[in-house]
């Protein structure tokens, strides 16, 4: 297999993934150029943010409630990563609720029905989600029937087979670990630190964030440099500055409010790890790269040697696994397993793919654009509880929010076209 370095993926080596190469459309603010396409989803982020944190008098910032959103939408950003890789790739999956509902079910037939060690329980449910994924990979890479069919059925078979397993009643309570890995929070190892008006908080959970910045801080700075001795383009350095510096702030502010609740969840630890995997396969792994290649040219990626049936079944292998952790935290948190778990999480997770910049051809998109995406559904989601709008309300501004999203995308990539003309 030979490794290439497809012109849609515009990475520079060692650096971060930015989405295919096209033309950069920059908008002129306070003498600072920006990027729209790459710096409008968190722009938006922003502004949900502060108009709910108006709107709910402060509580959405509170850290109690900053911990629930975390918490509450862990599994739905754990099925974005595979998701977006999926809808980079060119295809999409219908069925992860599905499979989020039978892997669930799986893992509590094992653990409270055969008594099986939580570890090994989970280690097996893990198998199946692979083996589910692997099964519909074949028909999509091998076979070449649409994901989208192949996927469909997929829902409809493995919910099918949920009920199967469970006999249409749920299955429960589950193991403590897999209760504090779902809903627990870590340690206070160090006790607390007083921070003034802000009282106390764990002083180790502030040092993880401290760490973490000064890591982010690092990366970003390697791949500007990495980006000049290539003589790529890179931003200004006084907006590369205002970036770092603003992303850093957000990540000490959101530590220092969970430090102030229970610490850290245990699932943000999971998924800081996730992240930071899955962004590193995205960008410095010739697995990663191909993938942008099949979604942005198809017929180019095929000429330069990759072998494109092998990738998407990879691919489908991952989402069926990252599918089973989701089930196995979803599970966890309500404590049990239920024939109706995982109802529309297929929607959620493409949603924050979409949202989070993926295009609908495919070759675009980031794994922390998706984990942003998931984040303003769950924002919107939890603001919209706090100040008591009606559920159809909810849907009627995620769908016009989801809307938005891809026209945007659509928008942006005609003005990358007209300025290639």
């Amino acid at each position: 297999m030979s490794s290439i370095s497809p012109a849609n993926a515009d990475v520079a080596p060692g650096g971060m993934d930015t989405g295919p190469a096209q033309p950069p459309r920059r908008t002129s603010l306070l003498g600072i150029s920006l990027n729209v396409r790459q710096s409008g989803i968190y722009i938006a982020f922003a502004l949900i943010v502060v108009l709910f944190s108006v709107l709910t008098d402060g509580a959405l910032l509170e850290p109690q409630n900053i911990s629930n959103i975390i918490v509450q939408n862990s599994y739905i950003l754990i099925l974005s990563i595979g998701m977006i890789l999926i809808i980079i790739a060119g295809h999409i999956d219908l069925s992860v609720g599905s499979v989020v509902a039978v892997t669930g079910a799986i893992a509590a037939v094992l653990m409270v029905n055969y008594g099986l060690p939580w570890p090994l329980a989970l280690l097996i449910t893990l198998v199946a989600g692979g083996v589910i994924g692997a099964w519909q990979g074949y028909w999509i890479a091998y076979y070449g029937i649409p994901a989208f069919i192949v996927t469909l059925a997929g829902m409809l078979l493995f919910r099918a087979l949920t009920l199967t397993v469970l006999g249409n009643q749920g299955i429960g309570p589950f193991p403590d670990a897999v209760r504090t890995l779902s809903n627990g929070f870590t340690d206070g190892y160090l006790g607390n630190i007083g921070l003034g008006p802000l009282g106390g908080a764990d002083l180790f959970s502030i040092l993880v964030g401290v760490v973490a910045v000064a890591g982010m801080v690092a990366a970003q700075w390697r791949t500007r440099a990495a980006r000049l001795r290539y003589s790529q383009s890179v931003d200004p350095l006084p907006l590369f500055l205002l970036k770092i510096g603003a992303a850093a702030a957000v990540v000490i502010a959101i530590v220092v409010q969970l430090a102030r609740f229970k610490n850290l969840p245990w699932v943000l630890v999971l998924l800081a790890f996730l992240v930071l995997g899955y962004s590193l396969v995205t960008t410095r792994a010739v697995f990663g790269r191909r993938i942008y290649a099949i979604g942005g040219n198809l017929q180019a990626a095929v000429l330069s040697g990759v072998k494109v049936k092998s990738v998407v079944f990879w691919i489908f292998v991952n989402m069926g696994v990252l599918s089973a952790l989701a089930g196995v935290i979803f599970a966890g948190r309500l404590n049990q397993a239920g024939p109706t778990a995982g109802n529309a999480f297929e929607l959620d997770a493409i949603a924050a793919a979409f949202i989070g910049g993926a295009a609908v051809q495919g070759g675009v998109g980031k794994v922390v654009g998706a984990i942003t995406g998931g984040l303003i559904m769950g924002v919107i989601n939890n603001g919209m509880s706090l100040i008591g709008a009606p559920s159809e309300r909810v849907m009627l501004v995620k769908g016009a929010v989801l809307l938005a999203a891809v026209a945007f995308d659509v928008w942006t990539k005609r003005r990358a076209g007209a300025a290639r003309q």
